[in-house]
């Protein structure tokens, strides 16, 4: 058997959802085929966080065709490229940080998200991957400093990044878009999240959103090309599970959400996202659960086009349970900053330069 076929799904037990088995199967026979026409496996990079002594390693394995600049170097997989890569369930993922190597297996979606035992201090590490015989890639992990009281947590899709389209279009928008230069940032957020990592500079940045681990690349892209800074995106993975036709969004979001809160119980965060799905509901459960852990709420109000596109706003009813956690709201960036710094979440000079 060729050492680029995927094994047998570690992850398929009796009583898998009927979906997810039909999914594994095209996805191995597809695999088969890809090998055949010479296909390689590719790990793709992201940015993963951590702690002093230990890191969440996050990547994905996809079998894709080479593909090289005329200087001979790999060009990089842009939007459809990765949506239409074959993910390699199994893989095999080498992993070396501060001179220790571990092997991590992915999943049946090729996705690499483990967490593995190493100490570092705090601040930026260089994190090398590699599968088979490809040459290595390397990402950077963001260790969180054991001091740290303020965490930063972010929405993508129109909280900085503005999407303007119904959401059953959504997803495929983001998956097929070429690259970064056709999506717009949203006024404002940019200056703000950059303001609150200035003045929490060993805050870590989460940005959580439900979008796929497709256009995990396009989106590291754009928060670069747009001034946001650097953090971790935790996304999900598209397709049937073991126990239904689709992924849950929301609990892709509560889930983490209670994973950070158990990672870093000394963190208070920043959540940040819009009116127009379920980030308000979302994030004032875990603020009830969790109260310690929730320093401010910044909601994104969406214009009326926008609004209308993503399906009506959906205002919380906060009277009913009121929360004593500090809830702000703006149309955009400069807007959140004011009224954070009203309270005192943001300096208040700082609120005042946009």
């Amino acid at each position: 058997m060729d050492k680029h076929l995927p094994p047998t799904h570690p992850e398929r037990a009796d009583g898998s959802h009927r979906a997810s088995r039909i999914e594994d199967s095209l996805q191995s026979l597809r695999a088969t085929q890809a090998v055949r026409r010479g296909q390689t496996p590719h790990v793709i990079p992201y940015t993963g966080y951590g702690s002093t002594t230990w890191m969440r390693v996050l990547a994905r394995v996809l079998l894709l065709k080479p593909r090289k600049t005329k200087t001979g170097r790999h060009k990089k997989i842009r939007g459809w490229r990765s949506f239409l890569g074959i993910p390699l369930a199994g893989a095999v993922v080498t992993v070396k940080v501060n001179g220790s190597l571990f092997e991590l297996e992915a999943d049946r979606g090729g996705v690499i998200d483990q967490v593995i035992p190493v100490e570092l201090t705090p601040g930026w590490h260089t994190v090398t991957l590699q599968s088979g015989t490809q040459s290595p890639v390397k990402t950077r992990m963001w260790i969180v400093d054991p001091e740290a009281t303020t965490g930063i947590l972010c929405d993508v899709d129109d909280t900085i990044m503005v999407t303007a389209l119904p959401r059953p279009l959504l997803a495929a928008w983001n998956s097929f878009a070429r690259d970064e230069n056709a999506r717009r940032p949203v006024p404002g957020m940019a200056v703000l999240l950059e303001r609150l990592t200035r003045e929490n500079p060993k805050a870590p940045v989460i940005y959580l959103s439900t979008g796929a681990w497709n256009v995990a690349p396009t989106l590291q892209r754009f928060v670069s090309r747009h001034l946001y800074p650097m953090g971790t995106f935790l996304l999900t993975d598209w397709g049937p599970t073991r126990e239904r036709w689709f992924r849950s969004g929301i609990e892709h979001k509560r889930t983490n959400l209670a994973r950070l809160a158990e990672e870093f119980p000394s963190i208070a965060w920043i959540l940040i996202g819009d009116d127009g799905q379920h980030d308000e509901k979302i994030y004032r459960e875990f603020a009830a659960a969790h109260p310690r852990n929730v320093k401010a709420v910044a909601i994104r109000e969406l214009l009326a086009p926008e609004a209308l596109l993503a399906g009506g706003r959906r205002h919380l009813d906060r009277t009913a349970n009121p929360l004593e956690i500090p809830w702000v709201s703006a149309p955009n960036g400069a807007g959140l900053a004011s009224e954070l710094g009203k309270l005192g979440i943001i300096a208040h000079d700082s609120a005042n330069r946009f």
